[in-house]
């Protein structure tokens, strides 16, 4: 399981909270782009409406191919600790998409499982 400070997007190279003079980081963009997975998995609400949205497979599948170019394009390139996360965020979200894609009962639950799609 990932720690909670991936979800949170707490981690030790954060940036300040200051939009202004923060930077994104690789473990930042790769928790965004999972939160992303995860609202249009309807596992999270709408960050800007606070809204719950319907569930959109394509938008998540495009995201998962966002993460896995990333993967490709920086094999080599990484920290043990972006590997690990991107190959975990990964298999998570992937997992996901089959349980969404296939209605599975853990589909529904109001609690998803995985610690990268928080509820």
């Amino acid at each position: 399981m990932l720690p909670s400070s991936f979800v949170t997007g707490e981690t030790q190279s954060s940036p300040s909270a200051d939009p202004q003079t923060s930077a994104i980081d690789f473990v930042g963009f790769v928790v965004s782009l999972a939160r992303t997975a995860a609202v249009h998995f309807g596992d999270m609400a709408d960050p800007f409406s606070g809204a719950k949205t319907e569930v959109n497979l394509v938008a998540a599948q495009q995201m998962i191919d966002i993460l896995a170019l990333l993967d490709e394009k920086t094999r080599g390139n990484l920290t043990a600790q972006e590997r690990q996360l991107l190959d975990r965020v990964l298999t998570e979200l992937r997992a996901r998409h089959v349980e969404v894609q296939q209605g599975s009962p853990k589909a529904a639950a109001a609690d998803p499982v995985s610690p990268i799609i928080p509820p």
